[in-house]
């Protein structure tokens, strides 16, 4: 069985159910683990900018003249000869979209299977592990990780007191414009303890206005955009920490708010929002031993500056 995954989070749940040495090929975003990192690149991406108004503005511009925001380079996927490629349809902005790896993946010879990961919730990225199990033949082994990834999850959640109203919490999942994350990460937020007031679990993300943001009044703030690593972060935190509204944050007086490595955590459906998950509870409920080791936060104090956790 050979493996193209053009899509970080399918390429962890691969190597999460045991098929690390069937890929033989995979997208520009695909970094994790870093085992993987010696198999052939075959996408890149087309925007260019250096900041989140820089870069939602040209996905917006190519999305409007229904321009392609990733290019898939059909010679070298062609050459790879897969069995199988794992993509998805949920979000045309965060990778390569079905439709234009379908329209590749018909003209291969033999023609490869195209298998679209779609999840909205934690029990769809289950689903989706035991389903590239099933397609690679290790149905099995995909079972035990799910019963691992499970017993997990559940061992977090029993630091939560479902009896006790918890704290409301904004996750940012981008920035400049601010928008509140959506589809797994509501539910994620509201079995850790939290209130997401802002979207329901299963919805898309949405874009919020600050106004939207105060009237919540978040005792929580996580800044956690997509693709952006801790640094990244870091060097576009003043977009909101220099806003009129900042102080008027009821976590942020109470420095309660949270940075997030959003390129390895939450925004990936795989295996590591389990990870994130035990992140939320540990956080939320001022428990730190549940908190993983080497998870890629950072608290940042009322006045912008990180503080050592």
């Amino acid at each position: 069985m050979r493996v193209v995954s053009l899509l970080p989070s399918a390429t962890e749940l691969l190597v999460g159910v045991g098929g690390q040495d069937l890929l033989v090929g995979r997208s520009h975003e695909c970094d994790w683990p870093v085992e993987i990192t010696d198999r052939p690149i075959l996408t890149s991406q087309r925007t260019t900018g250096s900041t989140g108004a820089a870069i939602d503005e040209e996905v917006r511009q190519l999305l409007k003249e229904g321009q392609p925001l990733y290019e898939l380079d059909e010679n070298q996927l062609a050459d790879l000869k897969p069995d199988l490629i794992l993509t998805q349809d949920l979000c045309s902005v965060c990778s390569i979209d079905l439709a234009a790896v379908s329209r590749v993946a018909s003209r291969l010879s033999p023609q490869p299977q195209v298998m679209s990961l779609n999840p909205t919730s934690l029990d769809d990225v289950y689903d989706d592990a035991l389903r590239i199990g099933s397609a690679i033949g290790y149905r099995t082994k995909a079972d035990q990780a799910v019963v691992n990834w499970r017993a997990t999850y559940h061992n977090a959640r029993d630091y939560v007191n479902c009896y006790e109203q918890g704290p409301v919490v904004a996750f940012l999942e981008w920035h400049d414009p601010m928008m509140a994350a959506g589809h797994w990460t509501p539910a994620l937020i509201e079995a850790a303890g939290g209130q997401h007031p802002y979207n329901p679990p299963g919805a898309n993300a949405i874009t919020i206005s600050a106004e939207k943001l105060k009237a919540a009044r978040p005792d929580r703030l996580i800044v956690c955009p997509c693709g952006l690593d801790l640094e990244s972060i870091v060097q576009q935190l003043d977009v909101l920490t220099r806003s009129e509204w900042w102080s008027d944050i009821p976590a942020v007086k109470n420095n309660q708010v949270a940075i997030v490595d959003g390129n390895q955590m939450f925004n990936r459906p795989g295996p590591r929002l389990i990870d994130a998950f035990c992140w939320l509870v540990g956080w939320l409920q001022e428990r730190p031993e549940v908190i993983p080791n080497n998870f890629p936060w950072q608290p940042i104090a009322g006045d912008a500056t990180i503080e050592n956790h």
